[in-house]
């Protein structure tokens, strides 16, 4: 991303054409160097997303008030005037609802700011909108019924992934250079690749989750940013890491800033390669050729590539362990909107409530069973790890997928819709149903759930793209502890092969819009 200060601006007002050149940090510079203004770069972002928005439909709300009033402080901070989206899902802006894409809870106003919405304020980011969110972040596409569909910029007819779809949507489409996500199973990773951006899910702890709540998930959900550069996804990880008094965990942090990390040479690194996948055991050749892309990539810069006949760990059995901990905590999520909301079932989607009755048909018993059995999938890739520094995945194993192409059958809906109204949908568990939705739901991103089940960081990076110009990201999981490593490879291949001047230009050519 262009970084230096003399810009060439050739009017009183940054054009777009100039404005899409810097990263995040970059743009930041120019504001405290007195070149440019936060308003203007508000002025530049809020005439963006009016000409996008309307075909992508990544920004549910906006936040013009909230905004000025944050220009009106005066920008201070690494990221100082930057314009800044939140995702609608647990970052909570005070006075604003958070709707988690729940009509439930789209009228509640946020009592305070969530703990990284305050450390992003602090950084000195302009807030002036949110995110499109599937409802409770529960699906890996992002086509709520609350806000409808987000469409890739890349072709307008896919998905950008969930449940970060909105944020990697206005990102890809040059609305802002970096947006707030969060990862549950994949949720930053996944419209990351989607979307041919960077998407870091940081290690277990080493951000906060308050202050309403500790940790999210067991601890398998985390907050972090999709970006187009690395170093921006680098300081953003400076600004969020670290605990907080109320925090579950007191973070080991390192001596040296993310930041810092991401010039320096990795070293030579043995990393395992692996494709295979018993939850699709056909992976899209554009999967298999991004892999292969980048295993060369490496090679070439002097890291020690092995294949590996099988994924380092029974992939099958903790998709099903993810699923059933999933289920179990949509169950409490929605019971917990409706304590704050008094709304009845009918406030949430089918597939919502499906779901829902899937995890309360689960025994208590058997919900600890699966969360004690993440030790056994951590023990596994802990003794991957003692052979090799980082694994290589495809992040996605298929295309993105059309909009409206996973949607749950209508017969299976009207059956699901009859059992619910009987309160007998968690026999459901009994039937192929689950079976179903792990092929449909996780068939085409089997791979990213490890990370989060045993809380290692893992990041997607935008190293290919198929012939018809979709992004196909790869992933590196890391060891405990391993963000830097992870940032210093990405900065060695962010310089190998270059992809922040990549524009998306399925609604028009973006490099010719002026506005």
């Amino acid at each position: 991303m262009a970084q230096a200060l003399s810009c060439a601006l050739t009017c009183d007002r940054m054009r777009f054409d100039e404005y899409r050149t810097f990263d995040a940090l970059g743009l930041a510079e120019l504001v405290q160097a007195g070149q440019v203004t936060a308003t203007e770069l508000l002025d530049v972002a809020r005439d963006r997303a009016r000409v996008v928005n309307p075909r992508i439909n990544a920004i549910v709300r906006f936040m013009d008030s909230q905004a000025r009033d944050l220009v009106k402080r005066g920008a201070t901070g690494p990221f100082a005037g930057v314009p800044f989206l939140l995702k609608d899902l647990h970052q909570d802006y005070a006075g604003v609802p958070t709707s988690c894409g729940s009509s439930s809870l789209a009228s509640i106003p946020a009592a305070e700011h969530a703990t990284v919405v305050q450390r992003w304020i602090d950084a000195g980011v302009t807030v002036f909108g949110r995110t499109n969110t599937p409802e409770f972040g529960a699906k890996g596409i992002t086509e709520p019924d609350l806000f409808g569909p987000t469409r890739n910029p890349w072709d307008l007819t896919r998905t950008p992934g969930g449940s970060s779809g909105g944020s990697a949507a206005a990102v890809a489409s040059g609305i802002l250079p970096v947006a707030g996500a969060s990862d549950g199973g994949g949720s930053i990773r996944i419209p990351a690749a989607c979307c041919g951006l960077v998407g870091l899910k940081p290690g277990r702890g080493l951000i906060p989750m308050g202050p309403t709540s500790g940790e999210a998930m067991h601890g398998a959900a985390t907050q972090g940013v999709v970006s187009r550069s690395v170093r921006d996804t680098a300081a953003m990880l400076d600004v969020l890491a670290g605990g907080e008094p109320n925090g579950p965990y007191s973070p080991a942090m390192p001596t040296e800033t993310f930041l810092s990390q991401v010039a320096r040479d990795p070293g030579s690194l043995r990393i395992g390669v692996c494709t295979s996948s018993s939850i699709n055991s056909s992976p899209h050749p554009q999967a298999i050729a991004a892999v292969n892309a980048a295993a060369t990539s490496l090679e070439g810069l002097g890291h020690r590539i092995e294949l590996l006949d099988a994924q380092p760990f029974d992939d099958a059995a903790l998709a099903r362990d993810f699923l059933l901990t999933w289920f179990v905590y949509l169950a409490w999520e929605m019971d917990d909107a409706k304590r704050r909301s008094g709304c009845g079932n009918s406030a949430f989607e089918v597939d919502t409530q499906i779901m829902a009755a899937l995890g309360r048909a689960y025994s208590s018993v058997e919900y600890v069973d699966a969360v004690e059995r993440r030790h056994a999938h951590v023990r596994r890739l802990t003794t991957f790890f003692e052979s090799y520094d980082l694994l290589l995945t495809p992040t996605l194993a298929d295309l993105p997928p059309k909009i409206g192409s996973l949607d749950t059958p209508k017969l299976t809906s009207i059956a699901a819709a009859g059992l619910l109204k009987t309160g007998t949908a968690g026999l459901l568990r009994h039937s192929a149903l689950v079976d179903q939705m792990i092929d449909a739901n996780l068939g085409w991103v089997p791979y990213t759930q490890l990370a989060n089940l045993t809380g290692r960081p893992a990041m997607s990076l935008p190293l290919h793209w198929t012939p018809e110009g979709l992004p196909m990201g790869v992933q590196f999981v890391a060891p405990l502890g391993g963000e830097s490593t992870l940032l210093r490879l990405a900065g060695q291949l962010e310089q190998a092969l270059p992809w922040a001047q990549r524009y998306a230009t399925a609604y028009g050519r973006v490099d010719s819009a002026n506005v």
